[in-house]
This record gives structure tokens, sequence and C-alpha cells, in this order.
């Protein structure tokens, strides 16, 4: 056995990390509870719009001292379309149907990856930065609690541990609320100037325009009208947004 797979021989907890703001604010909560040699960081690669969001989740891993994975799961823009494999497509959100950039069922295969790979590594629990706010607003289906107690009962049956979890600890959060989470952690500033929620793979503000800015960028202007001390290097750019 190599060394790199000796140390990912045992863990208490699994993010499947994007490398965008949500997914980071897991891995720093799974970091606070039970310490960065505990936590693995997992990232698909599929063939993303953009490849930009694994090179941070890398970055932000090693910031937080945590092991980190790469598993490739190419096959989906080979079965799936989506405006989010590849580039071909332009994102469209049309009045009464799903967006384009919905990848049928991504979230909850994520999941259950990732916590085969927890339960091979013992460990209790995976954490996924889904939030309800994206299943109302950006129509994803698979961003519910719902969903993923769902999931959850599968991968107990599947490991007869009728204690495994998939914890979701944004679910019911706003995009505000997150923001006060990353303060509260001391974790704010190094996230909003290093993790990439834009679908088109821009970092800090993004393009101001695809669904993800939107919502990131209307939570983080009210954060920061409320914070008038707390500085990032963008701050000015997201106070003038038009609201």
């Amino acid at each position: 056995m190599g060394k790199k797979a000796a140390l990912l021989m045992n863990k208490k907890a699994v993010i499947v990390h994007s490398g965008g703001m949500d997914s980071s604010l897991c891995l720093a909560l799974a970091v606070k509870e039970f310490g960065a040699s505990n936590v693995l960081s997992v990232s698909f690669i599929y063939n993303q719009r953009h490849g930009i969001e694994v090179e941070r989740a890398r970055k932000i891993s090693s910031h937080f001292q945590v092991d980190h994975v790469e598993l490739n799961l190419d096959c989906l823009s080979k079965i799936t379309q989506s405006a989010l494999i590849g580039n071909a497509q332009k994102i469209e959100h049309k009045a009464g149907e799903a967006p384009n950039t919905l990848v049928v069922g991504r979230n909850g295969l994520m999941a259950r990856l990732a916590g085969i790979h927890a339960n091979s590594l013992g460990a209790g629990c995976i954490y996924l930065g889904v939030m309800e706010l994206e299943a109302a607003n950006s129509g994803y289906r698979d961003c519910s609690r719902a969903y993923m107690d769902l999931i959850q009962s599968a991968l107990r049956l599947d490991f007869a541990d009728a204690a495994f979890e998939i914890r979701t600890p944004l679910v019911s959060m706003t995009k505000k609320e997150t923001m006060e989470l990353g303060h509260k952690l001391g974790v704010l500033e190094f996230l909003l100037e290093n993790t990439v929620t834009c679908y088109e793979g821009i970092e800090k503000a993004g393009c101001l325009k695809c669904p993800a800015c939107k919502l990131r960028n209307t939570g983080l202007k009210i954060f920061s009208l409320e914070h008038p001390d707390f500085k990032y290097s963008y701050r000015d750019q997201i106070l003038n947004l038009i609201a």
C-alpha cells in the first residue's frame, strides 16, 4: 500500500467538493468538528463546463490541510446532456421549465459514490452543500433535503448502517445566511477570494449574469451592507450591483 493510500484509510467525514462557496463552507464545518486529518475532499470530473472548479477545490483543500481526491465521471457526458457538461450550449432557463444547466441525477450520483468511498474509509457521514434555495430559484430538483433523505436511506441499506448520514448544513439557508456562517467561522474572506461559483468559471464576482452569480451576489450584497467593515477585493463591485 502506498503512502497516499495509507493516509486515506481512516476518515470521519467526506465532503463532495466542487470548489464553490457552499461545498467549501461544508469543508470548513467538517474540519472544525473532526479535524483536518479526519476529513477527505472529493471532487468529480465529468467534462464540466469549466475545469477551474476542480483546480480551486484542490487549492482550498490544501489551504485547510485536508486530503483531496478526484474521481472521473466522464460517462455523464455520454448518457445525458446539460449546459454544464461541455460548453457547446448557451445557458438558458425558460419559464416553466427546468434550466438547461440541470445535470439530471448528478447530486444523487455523487452522494452515492462519495458515500461508498466514505464507508470504505470508516467515515460515518458525507457533506453536500445543497440548498433548497437552489431548488426553488434554479429548478434543481436534487437540491432538497427530501431528496437527500431518499439517498441517505438507500446508503444506510447498502452499508447496513442505520446511523450513516448525508449532512446538508446549508440546505435551509439563504445565501446571505451562508455568508454569515463563513464570517463566523473566520473563513469568509478566503472563500470569497478563492471559490468559483459562476457557471462560466469566472472568479470573484463572476459573470454577473448566470443564475449562480445572481443568487450569490444578491446575498453577498445584503451581507456587505450589514457588515460595512468587512473587506474583500471586489466589495465595491458587489455594492454597485443594481438590485
